[in-house]
């Protein structure tokens, strides 16, 4: 049976690469529905951002979504960070401004699986 792992809070964190910020936000959830009611919220929140990308886990299921960026550079790395880490019950929205330098395909998988990790860094991942 494989280890898996929930968060002991929920954090945030932002970094910025070549002037795009990226706001990474780390959330528990137990139900899928919460998703949607946490990226409309955000959607309000941060307005003007150009992308707010992100990747759940709850048990079995899984998702990852690009919003916008091209696919796969988004969603997809996030998704990896939090596999990796045999989290579950999580969800982890990376929200985007742009910086008016493109990062290219290499330079987004980077900047996302860097937002995840690093938000990761703060939280106690607690055994289930």
């Amino acid at each position: 049976v494989k280890r898996m792992y929930i968060i002991d809070k929920n954090a945030e964190n932002e970094i910025i690469i070549k002037k795009s910020r990226f706001i990474t936000k780390l959330y528990y959830i137990e139900d899928v529905n919460n998703v949607n009611d946490i990226i409309n919220e955000l959607k309000k929140e941060y307005k003007k951002c150009t992308h707010i990308c992100y990747s759940y886990i709850i048990g079995p299921n899984a998702k990852a979504v690009d919003d916008g960026e091209p696919s796969g550079t988004a969603g997809k790395p996030i998704l990896n960070v939090l596999q990796k880490k045999d989290m579950t019950n999580v969800l982890c929205v990376v929200i985007r401004y742009f910086g008016g330098i493109k990062l290219g395909a290499g330079g987004l998988v980077r900047a996302y699986t860097k937002s995840a990790s690093e938000v990761i860094k703060l939280v106690n991942l607690i055994e289930k």
